[in-house]
């Protein structure tokens, strides 16, 4: 009596198996591990809802109106950009824009800015912390 061999079985893939390792730790230390410290609860933040806001010292104020003003005093395109070329940020010109003006009119002015000579131009804006 002849013996026959087994038939071969196929093995499978052991990549398989460390993929869903990898996933279950992956799963794990984002449940387990914080991405920043959080806040101890004795710690309340300062309130900053009556704070008046101010422009950044020399920086360009653009009103709602599309005027400019620096430093109190009205101002023309030209003028903004040679005084934020003496000022400390050189050639980078701050611009502080009121929350009523256009987006059309916040970039054209950015433009005009660029085209007197400003080779960029910051937009600075206000950042809140919400809870």
């Amino acid at each position: 009596m002849a013996l026959t061999k087994p038939a071969r079985r196929a093995q499978s893939e052991p990549t398989i198996a460390l993929i869903n390792i990898v996933f279950l730790m992956l799963v794990f230390f984002m449940i387990a591990g914080a991405l920043a410290p959080t806040l101890d609860d004795e710690t309340s933040l300062i309130e900053t809802a009556e704070l008046e806001g101010r422009a950044p010292p020399d920086t360009v104020v653009l009103r709602a109106d599309g005027t400019l003003f620096l430093r109190g005093a009205e101002v023309t395109i030209d003028q903004a950009v040679e005084a934020s070329l003496d000022g400390p940020n050189g050639a980078d010109l701050r611009l502080v824009a009121d929350r009523a003006v256009s987006a059309r009119t916040l970039m054209s002015r950015v433009a005009e800015l660029r085209e007197a000579g400003a080779e960029s131009v910051w937009l600075v804006t206000e950042r809140g912390l919400e809870q």
